[in-house]
């Protein structure tokens, strides 16, 4: 509802960037260029220094980014206040979840949501969990569901449920015959590992450091960014690695690879993150406590 060129403007403001705005805006750089102009013509005045590749805010680009926000909130406010009086749940909802959630918690739980709140449009962006975390941080998205702790103290985050990562490896592997592995012996063979910057990654290290192991001395031969790509190496016998054993009900059914719990047990928190003063719409609260539900009943 708010003036499309104060919505691309508050965007490359936010993010400092035209092509990150154009990403989050699912628009064309040209086209976020064009609206930015417009709306410099129309206050007839420079809104951004562009100088070296980079951009910053004039004075007056800092004037209209600080009223531009405080419009927005209002626009929120009246639009759910509405809502609430006629019981209509709509809007546009933007995610973002790290790589495993995305791919084997969230379907289940969106496709729930949609058929009870038809009106809704889900949007859901994919990264690893700094990057969900950075695009909450910088309200590209309204809410995150990450996998690994959050530092940033300013952010809200809630504890979903606890996930189980396990050692994988092919039948007739030599660790095979284990029932619990003792952590030590990831350092034995040959290991394929997510990409920095990954929640899994992420955790594995800090385990691994907390038990008295040093994480230099995995045996890291492969680094991939799924746990697809993963479950493939390892099935072909590349190497061995530890994933979320949510992520290994078809392999584990079909006999294709073997999970093996660590000794000490790992487990780590699936956690929403969002801003803490940020106002949320009617459909984000919704979602939110259908997201609680689900948890406490898929634990």
């Amino acid at each position: 509802m708010a003036d499309r060129r104060l919505q691309v403007f508050h965007a490359v403001a936010r993010l400092l960037s035209f092509t990150k705005a154009a990403e989050a805006l699912h628009m064309t750089q040209p086209a976020v260029t064009f609206q930015v102009r417009q709306l410099e013509e129309y206050f007839n005045t420079r809104l951004f220094d562009r100088t070296h590749n980079r951009i910053s805010l004039t004075e007056a680009g800092r004037k209209v980014h600080e009223h531009a926000g405080r419009i927005f909130e209002l626009y929120a406010e009246m639009e759910n206040s509405v809502r609430e009086l006629t019981g209509e749940v709509s809007g546009i909802l933007i995610l973002g979840a790290s790589t495993t959630i995305a791919e084997y918690m969230l379907p289940s739980l969106l496709g729930d949501f949609k058929n009870k709140y038809p009106d809704v449009s889900v949007r859901l962006k994919v990264s690893n969990t700094e990057g969900i975390v950075s695009m909450v941080e910088n309200n590209i998205i309204d809410l995150g569901v990450v996998e690994a702790p959050v530092a940033n103290k300013n952010l809200s985050v809630e504890h979903c449920k606890t996930d189980q990562l396990v050692a994988i490896v092919p039948p007739g592997h030599p660790l095979a015959e284990f029932d619990l592995l003792p952590a030590q012996r990831l350092l034995d063979f040959p290991y394929i590992f997510r990409e920095e910057g990954s929640g899994t990654r992420e955790v594995i290290v800090e385990y691994l450091n907390q038990i008295g192991l040093n994480s230099n001395e995995l045996n890291v031969i492969m680094e991939l960014g799924s746990p697809e790509a993963i479950k493939g190496a390892v099935e072909a016998g590349i190497g061995i690695t530890v994933l979320s054993h949510a992520t290994l009900v078809k392999e584990i059914k079909l006999n294709t690879l073997k999970a093996i719990p660590l000794d000490p047990p790992l487990t780590r928190p699936f956690s929403f993150v969002h801003q803490k003063q940020k106002f949320r719409q009617l459909a984000m609260e919704e979602l939110l406590e259908f997201a609680r539900q689900y948890c406490e009943e898929h634990p």
